[in-house]
């Protein structure tokens, strides 16, 4: 008998923030898994019956026609299965820009396969410091840090690909190509929501941008959402709050996953930190217990007899405990980052090819989540809770030595300054 269809999927535009909507949907309850590609049917087959199926992509990374083949196809792979919703995830502070990461071009991929006339566009998560007012997007400097509005904020505001220059997020996406987007500010969340949004709807809006201030806006978003994605297959925009949107609206659910962390198993842990975050960076002064590389990317890229030292000198120290590989200049450049992600890519397996860990950590930076597409991993599932926006998860591999491999895949502004040694505990 066939797997019925999941209700929900999730295209990730990267690695890390994909995981996030994983463990979204895995602590309501959900049966969830995230691929790292479109899936065979054998692989498909493997996962199960499925709530949710994601696809990890890195299309935050890619220009508008390398995003509409890869989305293109994505989009005709969840309309096979059957989804009533399908969510393009984007990162949280919306970092995106007409030539780089264009959510106007995800739009315009996926909407052929998912036709609704409610397009939704979530614009905060308030679990990750991300709350949207009237339309403008502030975030958190770090998990707990001092609020900022987009445009100003220390890291996002210069960040170097995508810098956000414009906290309106109307203005944002309407300069990536997005026509016609209207607003439905948190006032209406507290009475009337069904209303606003019927009449917000006649005016045939491209899509709908809807504020998040606080987490109690949610279920009443998702009512929203519910309600149309059951009658016609719909589109959504935003971070992993369309996911939290949705808790216990569609179905019965198993029993939530319990929030512990389980033990680290016995072996070194591999760390990979390829973001220039301050946030990050506060994370890699602070760790200890490991034995920490500087990984030159021009050199690694240009240079085999550097990549060699490299990968022995890192098993060497495995052999003896813990490694973190810093890339201390990543590529500026965009067109770069391919080539660096595919020689880190190559770093790592085969370094993992000869040392048996018991847990991989990346973070942060596109090159690094590209890094992680290279390996044998086929999908990902949830195994705990480790800090918020950089869950704990598990390996799907055909490689014995990939297979069931504790990973952890965090962004640059994720988590607490002791992030590493969270990620460590055994």
């Amino acid at each position: 008998m066939a797997n019925p269809s999941p209700l929900y999927g999730w295209y990730g535009d990267d690695f890390t923030g994909a995981t996030d909507t994983l463990s979204a949907l895995a602590e309501q309850g959900r049966r969830a898994l995230l691929f790292l590609r479109i899936p065979t049917p054998e692989q498909l087959s493997a996962a199960g019956p499925l709530d949710a199926i994601g696809i990890a992509g890195a299309t935050r990374s890619m220009e508008p026609v390398a995003m509409a083949a890869e989305l293109d196809e994505a989009g005709r792979f969840f309309a096979g299965q059957g989804v009533a919703l399908l969510h393009y995830k984007c990162c949280s502070t919306f970092d995106s820009a007409p030539l780089i990461g264009s959510i106007g071009a995800a739009v315009k991929a996926l909407r052929p396969y998912f036709q609704s006339p409610f397009l939704p566009i979530l614009g905060g998560q308030p679990n990750l410091g991300r709350y949207c007012l009237f339309g403008n997007l502030f975030a958190a400097a770090g998990i707990g840090g001092v609020v900022h509005r987009i445009d100003r904020h220390p890291t996002m505001s210069v960040h170097p690909v995508t810098p956000m220059a414009e906290a309106d997020l109307r203005r944002h996406l309407t300069a990536q190509g997005l026509e016609r987007v209207a607003l439905l500010d948190y006032r209406n969340w507290e009475d009337g929501a069904e209303a606003a949004l019927a009449a917000c709807l006649a005016t045939e809006p491209g899509a709908v941008l809807l504020d998040v201030a606080r987490a109690s806006d949610l279920p009443v978003i998702g009512k929203l959402i519910a309600q149309r994605a059951q009658a016609q297959p719909m589109l959504a925009v935003g971070p992993s709050s369309v996911a939290q949107a949705l808790a216990g609206l569609w179905g019965v659910q198993e029993e939530a996953v319990a929030r512990t962390v389980p033990l680290r198993r016995d072996g070194p842990v591999l760390a990979l930190v390829g973001s220039l975050s301050p946030v990050t960076r506060g994370q890699v002064e602070v760790a200890t217990g490991f034995a920490k590389l500087a990984i030159e990317p021009r050199r690694l890229l240009d240079d085999a007899a550097y990549a060699e030292a490299l990968r022995q000198e890192a098993l060497r120290r495995l052999a003896e405990g813990h490694v973190m590989l810093i890339t201390e200049r990543p590529s500026q450049a965009p067109e770069n980052a391919g080539g660096v992600a595919a020689a880190t890519g190559l770093l790592l397996r085969d370094i993992i090819a000869q040392a048996r860990l018991s847990r991989l950590v990346v973070a942060g930076g596109d090159t690094s989540s590209l890094a992680v597409k290279s390996l044998d991993i086929w999908g990902l599932s949830y195994r705990g809770p480790l800090a918020s926006g950089a869950p704990l998860c598990r390996t799907h591999s055909d490689d014995p030595r990939l297979d069931d491999l504790d990973i952890v895949l965090k962004g640059g502004q994720m988590g607490p300054v002791d992030f590493f040694a969270r990620a460590t505990a055994g």
